[in-house]
């Protein structure tokens, strides 16, 4: 609940200064063509530096129409808070570019709203065939359809993302955003789509919002503190993750990640927790996943410590990551597989607390009675259980 206040004071204060004596940069007063082939990221550049650069509160506006736009990010400090108001429709450019991180970017940008209810077409069928990151892990990924760095007391809201070449929506290093009423959509065979990525960042609240994607709907990776996701609708994908962890030497412990009032259809995954077989340790921790109803899905409550989705993995010891305090409540509807709990923990650090109470799932197809998997994991259960637990 504080949470929450902090994040409605946070977004009124934003609101009720942009409306303080706003003036509005329209991208076609600056050259913007709305012939969904021109490229349109000079134009739109120009916008958005005028804003940046002027005291007071601005709004850069892409109206109605279809703009194409390159690889443009928009960058700050500014002098007062923006809102990037998209009512047309953002078309990237076509095929695989190469050497580019992302596509649309905000970076190190205080009071930041993007919304508008428009569509970002990341153009993705044209590159899908080029990635290379399937199966290797040497590989140069396609871009982020929109990413923001460093970004503060922000919120990005009413747009919705299709066919991106990549993740549809990144967030790095950002503080007190609030992220609401989005709608990422990409075939369920669309490599690497993940709906939302958050990395070293805190105080991160999605909610209300739909993915149906070929990867994570939602992945929380290292460094990140104080998310809470709520009211999402994810399927199909892989569920909703945090991690992968400790693949890398230099990651940041991950805590304090609380999922509810969720519903996934159909989805590999439902709630999952994810590291690699490697020496690099952290500490991943106090997790609540609660009022979740799964539908179709082939592992409902999944802990993996031997993520490897690419085979042969260079598996060198046993994952240092430890996983604990992590609590299930109510998470009820139907398995796709008949093991529908599987906690395969670390051999040498195995979970602590893991808490289940009322977890309540049914098999689809018949396949016989749902079951629990466990290794390595040291927990207590409460209230119904179906399937029995395993600890």
């Amino acid at each position: 609940m504080a949470l929450q206040i902090v994040f409605f004071s946070i977004f009124f204060f934003v609101s009720f200064t942009i409306a303080q004596g706003v003036r509005t940069l329209n991208v076609r007063n600056y050259g913007a063509i709305a012939d969904g082939r021109t490229d349109n990221k000079k134009a739109f550049l120009r916008a958005w530096n005028d804003a940046c650069y002027q005291n007071g509160g601005s709004i850069v506006y892409i109206p109605k129409g279809v703009y194409m736009v390159g690889s443009v990010e928009f960058a700050g400090p500014c002098r007062g808070p923006i809102m990037f108001l998209i009512s047309g429709d953002l078309k990237a450019p076509i095929g695989p570019y190469s050497n580019v991180e992302k596509w649309i970017g905000f970076q190190h940008v205080n009071n930041l709203i993007v919304k508008g209810g428009g569509t970002l077409d990341g153009q993705g069928p044209s590159a899908w065939p080029y990635n290379k990151c399937q199966n290797t892990n040497n590989c140069d990924p396609l871009p982020i359809s929109i990413k923001f760095d460093f970004v503060t007391n922000s919120r990005i809201e009413s747009i919705r993302s299709v066919n991106s070449k990549n993740v549809h929506l990144a967030i790095y290093g950002c503080n007190s955003v609030n992220v609401s009423k989005v709608d990422l959509l990409a075939p369920a065979d669309s490599p690497n789509t993940d709906g939302i990525k958050i990395s070293r960042s805190a105080d991160i609240r999605i909610t209300n919002s739909r993915i149906r994607t070929g990867d994570d709907c939602i992945a929380i990776i290292s460094g990140s503190s104080n998310i809470d996701v709520s009211y999402v609708y994810c399927g199909p994908g892989h569920g909703i993750s945090i991690g992968s962890l400790g693949k890398y030497k230099n990651e940041e412990n991950v805590n304090g990640v609380t999922v509810r009032k969720c519903t996934l259809n159909g989805t590999d995954n439902g709630v999952r927790i994810k590291s690699w077989e490697s020496p690099y340790a952290i500490t991943a921790s106090k997790f609540l996943f609660q009022d979740i109803f799964m539908e179709n899905v082939r592992n409902p409550i999944i802990i993996d410590q031997t993520y490897c989705p690419n085979s042969p993995c260079n598996q060198e010891t046993a994952s240092h990551v430890q996983i604990q305090d992590v609590t299930y409540r109510n998470i009820w509807g139907t398995s796709s597989s008949q093991v529908a709990v599987s906690f395969e923990c670390s051999k040498k650090f195995p979970c602590k607390n893991i808490v289940m109470t009322d977890v309540n799932l049914a098999i689809v197809g018949g396949e016989g009675p749902l079951k629990s998997s466990c290794s390595y994991v040291k927990g207590r259960s409460f209230g119904r259980q179906n399937p029995p637990p395993c600890f």
